[in-house]
């Protein structure tokens, strides 16, 4: 396999529930702290994404002619920058790698991110791409606090590096031992700092944020016009209440 076709398995299986490391405690998620009226934010999370996950994951409920639109983006840089698995600007993102290469080589298929920010959250999807961690049991070699058991390898590797996860055991008073996680610990050195790392997973979150409800921000200015028409409104109809009833008594 490519280094490109690995590189582009992101989020697979990250559409399940969120999922404990141990038997001990839930998954604490940080917060990813996004901007999705950050166009710049949004533009490099579109890098990422067609560059690290639309080899294996469609976006089907969106046009590139919307994304461009929006993250301001011309005919021609989307054509040169982000369609590499379609012709025109109004076909959907769909998926490169064919379904039964998935089922072969992952044992299922890469699910459809248009909407993972929004059955899952942001914030899952933020800390899912942060929490790999080395687990020679696994085939992959490697799981996820977040995901426990997850089949999708750690295809950022490159620009992360690898990590071990720091985990204790804890007795109570009746004799059960349960684990806790407590963090991780780097085991070699990716192409980027922990910063940049961390900003490159902000900036794809915020992408599939955006891509899980495009209209999102148009929808929030709109609403904010109807309320001040509504306010407006409210106070011209109590003028003319008052004036047909003022001989009312």
């Amino acid at each position: 396999m490519t280094d490109k076709l690995t590189a582009v398995v992101v989020l697979t299986l990250a559409f399940l529930p969120i999922a404990t490391f141990a038997a001990g405690g839930d998954a604490v998620l940080e917060e990813s702290n996004i901007d999705r009226d950050d166009i710049s934010s949004l533009q490099r999370g579109a890098r990422n994404f067609m560059n690290f996950c639309s080899g294996c994951h469609s976006a089907k409920y969106v046009r590139f002619k919307t994304i461009g639109k929006y993250l301001e983006l011309s005919e021609e840089q989307l054509v040169d920058n982000l369609m590499f698995n379609a012709e025109k600007t109004f076909e959907t993102m769909n998926v490169s790698m064919r379904p039964s290469d998935a089922e072969r080589w992952f044992g299922t298929t890469p699910p459809d991110l248009s909407l993972m920010a929004r059955s899952s959250g942001a914030d899952y999807i933020y800390n899912f791409l942060k929490s790999f961690y080395v687990d020679p049991d696994s085939p992959t070699g490697v799981d996820n606090t977040i995901l426990e058991g997850t089949s999708m390898p750690h295809v950022l590797w490159r620009l992360q590096g690898y990590q071990t996860a720091i985990v204790t055991m804890h007795e109570d008073a009746d004799g059960n031992v349960s684990e806790h996680f407590e963090g991780f610990e780097p085991v070699t050195t990716g192409s980027m700092s922990a910063e940049d790392y961390d900003a490159f997973v902000r900036d794809t979150t915020n992408f599939l944020a955006y891509i899980s409800e495009p209209i999102r921000s148009e929808r929030r200015k709109l609403g904010a016009w109807v309320l001040v028409f509504l306010f407006f409104f409210w106070i011209v109809a109590s003028m003319l209440k008052k004036q047909i009833w003022k001989d009312v008594k």
